[in-house]
């Protein structure tokens, strides 16, 4: 009997415990950082000793893009693996949108709850919240979060932003202060899966709320003995800020709450540990480079200042194609499998996260559709620093149309059809220009985007050729694909309210709530 039971267990045919060989695996996505906001990235950022380790364990890339430079077009490649242009969200949805991210679309979650994940979204969702666009239809088990910008919404303590933004009203003939900027007439909404818990939500105890959220979820589905899937978005670094701590003497409020999201996601690395090193993959990256008309409220973007642009006015950050808007820190954490202390110069994006987490948890891609990111796990664990030949970067907002295709990347090359400058904190915008032939930058030796080569040069001359035909075959590819189209249609009736009868939509206090988070967050309101 000795023997047999020996002979099934090296067989892998009988254990006394089941052990899952699939990975769990973390994504978390920061909001609006800058590329510069890493102390790994930029030395003169002193605010993140926890990502800063993060990067010391794992493997940090310097060459890693969002898939596009605003909100909603980054997260849905993000969870599809297919840039908006194929995804069909090209731009925001708003409070009152009706639509989201395409229900023909297949996100991550639903591929690896297929395979047997248990799966968990945490944070900013900005993908439909309306009928089956939320989070809980989309293939996670698990929702606890905000359904789009926390700016999108009034609050009582509104936080820091630019310009100021009132606090919501408390009662119907208050005073109501409209600003272009500011939601004032509805609180934002916390929901727990379909269930709002707070209206508004308090953001200062956001961030804590997340953390906690996080481990709980992690907890369990270590409990279940499933592995798991967590996508947890941050609310840092988008206005307002809400740092609990007040800076201290010569920090700024941004570098505060860097301090603050530096903390939350060591928290989350120590409670992933405990799992049991090389368990757990952990990737952290950014939707999109700082928000510069924030001032002083936004990121840094270490050496891709847009030069050219900034030289012609408007901000070369996010929602432009200049190298600010989209190219964000990436660190990848997996003991045992990602080399330490290594940094990758591979071409990577965003878009690589679905097609990699597939991959690695031995489950395949949705068929029928074409997929703009690779699965790079050669280049994560080492063996190799070859990412995309080609990446496209698609309009989002400054200039063109959006979710077209007007900049991409050819090796160190950077090629413009079309340019323009996102409002800066000095109020400019810069004009958008079309460029035929293109606007051609080396990275290699201008990473500030300063002076693009002389179209008479030979250098343009020989690069010319292989832009042109991999924009061209970019196009062809693109409209060949199964495309999907976003509803963005919008009905005041979609706005997400707990409380119809009170000024704001506000639920505590109107329902007698408690005043504990905990309580407060397991009191139903409204089901949608």
């Amino acid at each position: 009997w000795a023997v047999l039971v020996l002979t099934l267990v090296l067989l892998g045919l009988w254990a006394p415990c089941v052990v899952s060989r699939q990975p769990n695996f973390i994504v978390i996505l920061a909001d609006d950082v800058g590329w510069g906001d890493l102390g790994a990235n930029w030395a003169e950022t002193k605010e993140t000793p926890h990502l800063d380790q993060l990067a010391a364990e794992g493997t940090r890339f310097v060459d890693f893009h969002s898939a596009a430079s605003t909100c909603s077009p980054s997260r849905a490649s993000l969870l599809t693996g297919r840039l908006g242009v194929r995804n069909g969200v090209t731009h925001n949805f708003a409070i009152t949108s009706l639509g989201g991210l395409p229900l023909n679309e297949t996100t991550l979650a639903e591929v690896l709850q297929e395979a047997g994940y248990s799966t968990g979204a945490i944070g900013k969702w900005h993908l439909g919240h309306h009928g089956h666009h939320h989070p809980n239809s989309r293939g996670f088990d698990y929702y606890f979060g905000i359904p789009y910008s926390h700016d999108m919404g009034c609050t009582d303590s509104p936080g820091y932003n630019l310009p100021p933004c009132p606090p919501c009203p408390r009662h119907g003939t208050a005073v109501r202060v409209v600003r272009k900027d500011c939601y004032t007439e509805v609180a934002l909404p916390l929901f727990e899966n379909v269930t709002i818990v707070q209206q508004p939500v308090e953001l200062g105890s956001l961030a804590r709320r997340y953390a906690e959220e996080a481990v709980r979820f992690i907890q369990r589905a270590s409990d279940s003995g499933r592995p798991f899937f967590l996508y947890l978005a941050l609310a840092h670094m988008h206005v307002p800020l809400t740092p609990v701590l007040p800076p201290a003497p010569g920090r700024s409020i941004y570098g505060a709450s860097l301090s603050e999201m530096d903390e939350l996601v060591g928290r989350i690395k120590e409670v992933a540990d405990s799992l049991g090193k090389g368990s757990t993959l952990l990737w952290f990256t950014g939707d999109n480079g700082p928000w510069a008309q924030k001032c002083e409220l936004a990121g840094r973007l270490g050496p891709f200042v847009g030069a050219w642009q900034r030289q012609r006015g408007g901000s070369s950050a996010k929602q432009t194609t200049w190298e600010g808007g989209h190219r964000v820190p990436a660190l990848v954490y997996w003991p045992g499998r990602v080399p330490a202390r290594r940094t990758s110069h591979a071409l990577l994006s965003i878009l690589d996260i679905f097609p990699t987490l597939v991959a690695l948890a031995g489950a395949v891609l949705p068929p029928h559709r074409r997929f703009d990111g690779l699965d790079v796990s050669p280049v994560l664990f080492g063996h190799s620093d070859v990412g995309h030949k080609v990446l496209l970067h698609p309009n989002s907002g400054a200039a063109g149309q959006v979710g077209e295709i007007e900049a991409l990347r050819l090796a160190q090359y950077k090629a413009f059809y079309t340019t323009g400058g996102a409002m800066a904190c000095d109020g400019s915008t810069g004009p958008a220009e079309r460029h035929q032939p293109p606007l051609v930058f080396n990275l290699d030796r201008d990473i500030q985007e300063q002076e693009p080569l002389d179209v008479a040069s030979r250098e343009y001359q020989a690069v010319l050729p292989a832009i042109s035909r991999a924009y061209t075959q970019a196009l062809q590819d693109i409209a060949a694909d199964n495309v999907s189209v976003a509803d963005y249609s919008q009905d005041p009736a979609a706005i997400p309210c707990c409380n119809v009868q009170h000024v704001g939509c506000r639920c505590h206090g109107a329902h007698g709530a408690t005043p504990d988070p905990h309580m407060e967050k397991r009191t139903p309101r409204l089901c949608l």
